[in-house]
């Protein structure tokens, strides 16, 4: 599981990077833009959520551990 989050992390970068590129900094908020922002944002959004997850993954080992 920890691969699989590492792998999605790298993934969701990548998707950021190359909607970064898409974006029209003239006019932001127009067109493609739009749809580039949105994508931004929705992996920034899984990003945050598989570090989440990876850190309740951790704290569930270790409550196996001391139980």
């Amino acid at each position: 599981m920890k691969i699989f989050t590492y792998i999605l992390t790298v993934l969701a970068v990548l998707l950021i990077g190359y909607n970064v590129t898409q974006i029209n900094f003239d006019a932001p908020f127009e067109g493609e833009s739009v749809v580039a922002l949105i994508t931004i944002f929705a992996g920034l959004c899984a990003i945050i959520l598989l570090a989440i997850m990876r850190v309740s993954k951790k704290i569930e080992q270790t409550i196996k551990r001391k139980s």
